[in-house]
């Protein structure tokens, strides 16, 4: 039988009207490609080029500075007067410094014995050490499990102070707040922070408190992270990649050169006099963590960033903690540019070289650059140069140079290497999301100050598995599609089509991959998912 045309499918006028439509399209498209397409193209692909050149030398100054570091770094003990504090007969226990730990909490259910139970294992004098757990929780069966749990290691000697308050005004920053203002914080030195997953080893305040002891100048002692659960999921292993470089480069990087770094909000110790002469904690921005150490920092005090001592941790993992959490670790600092960067820039007390580091290095590359160039270059622009071939991208600014920054970030995690590929189509996919909360904070939208807790599992998971196979959780449309993600990856794989037939330069392998990766988180196939129970 002969084939049937496509007149005997479509009605004539619905035919005519197609073609009418797709002249007209074409046509349009042929009068504003010259005139406004490509020079917008052109100017993109410029400035793309520029933020790229911005990172890959920072990227590799970092490179350059941390192999001296590791090949001739005095390590922090020479670096600072550290000697261990030894008891005195004649002052006796009040020749230890008086040290307050603080845990915030918010519905921490699955964690809160871990945390507590961890702080309260520090080894210390018993009569110099207070631990205040500030508990914000609204579920009121988990508040009453905190407390319980509280009074049951004060049973035991252990001076500890259940905290509450009637509001969550400000979140962890105000809870941190209303903490300080406790009658027997006058009588401490220093502030230890751990969030509720966080579990110290008992020797943590040995090997931190002597170094702010014996030297006044410093006002932040930071402690690495340690994963517990990296091996999770592929997810889990792709943010220790990311997560490894920070601590193994970047932080490393600050404490060695400008004694300057962000503070990571927990596993930390602070001079509570440089914390009260910075202004102590405010609530203007998501990253209460950050604004307090770049305060601290204008104030002309020093921190160390001790690599060595880790603590354990946990990190997110199902897709929606870890967006939420991306979103605030964006958003946050962004937000605190636009409302410290001329304060910084008219400060007195530090050098013009540290102002430099922190507005271009710590805030401007890689707080802004980094998010922004990934998604808007390699998944926007660089995918709209296959439509329009008038518009070329040099190979070097392709594929040369985001080589060579993906494998100066991959050392930090070498047992990691061989997922480097699946790491780079991560990062690009979490990039969307990281970009629009970059804006988000540079405008002050609509979700600037949106704080939702990350979700902790603790050994939820393990005890679940082990017992039985988890429910599988009912589907729910906002929470399983993320229409997002599956733009961009329709977006993506077009272009990559495009590519395949009327391309030269290849770039359908990375487009239809990449589109993938999209796909996959799009529909939600990511991380763990562990239903409520």
């Amino acid at each position: 039988m002969d084939r049937l045309s496509s007149t005997t499918i479509l009605p004539d006028t619905f035919q005519g009207t197609r073609d009418d439509f797709s002249m007209q399209m074409a046509l349009i498209w042929g009068q504003i490609k010259a005139p406004l397409i490509v020079p917008l193209l052109r100017l993109a692909v410029i400035i793309c080029l520029i933020m790229s050149l911005m990172l890959f030398i920072e990227r590799v100054y970092m490179g350059i500075v941390i192999t001296l570091v590791k090949l001739f770094g005095r390590k922090p003990e020479r670096r600072y007067k550290w000697e261990p504090i030894k008891d005195d007969v004649e002052l006796g226990n009040s020749a230890y410094p008086m040290v307050l730990v603080q845990i915030p909490m918010y519905n921490e259910r699955e964690v809160y014995q871990l945390s507590i139970g961890a702080a309260c294992g520090l080894s210390w004098s018993s009569d110099r050490i207070i631990i205040q757990v500030l508990d914000d929780s609204t579920d009121p069966t988990i508040k009453n499990l905190v407390e319980l749990e509280c009074q049951r290691w004060a049973s035991k000697g252990i001076n500890i102070k259940y905290e509450i308050r009637d509001n969550r005004n400000g979140y962890k920053a105000g809870a941190l707040k209303e903490g300080m203002k406790r009658s027997y914080v006058k009588h401490c030195d220093y502030v230890v922070i751990f969030d509720a997953d966080f579990q110290p080893e008992p020797d943590f305040l040995w090997r931190t408190i002597p170094f702010l002891v014996h030297n006044p100048e410093l006002a932040l002692v930071q402690a690495r992270w340690k994963f517990v659960n990296a091996d999770e999921c592929l997810m889990t292993r792709m943010q220790e990649m990311s997560l490894d470089y920070h601590f193994t480069v970047e932080q490393e990087v600050g404490s060695s050169t400008y004694a300057f770094f962000g503070f990571n909000g927990t596993a930390g110790v602070w001079r509570i006099a440089a914390l009260n002469e910075a202004g102590g904690w405010k609530d203007r921005t998501t990253v209460e963590d950050m604004d307090l150490a770049v305060r601290a920092s204008l104030k002309g005090w020093k921190f160390l960033y001790l690599g060595s001592l880790k603590v354990k941790n946990e990190l997110p993992s199902t897709l929606k903690a870890y967006r939420y959490q991306q979103h605030r670790w964006s958003c946050g600092p962004a937000n605190l540019f636009r409302k410290m960067v001329m304060e910084i820039i008219t400060n007195k007390k530090v050098t013009s070289w540290k102002k430099v580091h922190v507005i271009y290095s710590f805030f401007v590359v890689r707080k802004l650059v980094a998010h922004i160039v990934t998604f808007i270059f390699y998944c926007v622009v660089l995918p709209a140069t296959v439509l329009v071939p008038e518009v070329e991208v040099p190979k070097w600014g392709a594929v040369y140079i985001p080589s060579i920054i993906t494998i100066l970030n991959a050392v930090g995690t070498p047992r990691s290497l061989h997922l480097m590929v699946f790491w780079i189509l991560f990062e690009n996919v979490m990039s969307l999301h990281r970009t629009k909360a970059t804006f988000i904070g540079l405008l002050e939208a609509g979700r600037v100050n949106e704080w939702i807790v990350t979700e902790k599992l603790g050994d939820a998971l393990k005890a679940k598995a082990a017992t039985k196979a988890p429910r599988k959780p009912r589907f729910r449309f906002g929470e399983r599609l993320h229409l997002l993600e599956l733009c961009v990856g329709a977006y993506l794989f077009f272009c990559g089509c495009y590519d395949v037939v009327f391309g030269k330069n290849h770039y359908f392998v990375y487009l239809y991959t990449q589109a993938i990766a999209f796909f996959i988180m799009g529909f939600g196939y990511v991380g763990t998912i562990v239903p409520n129970s």
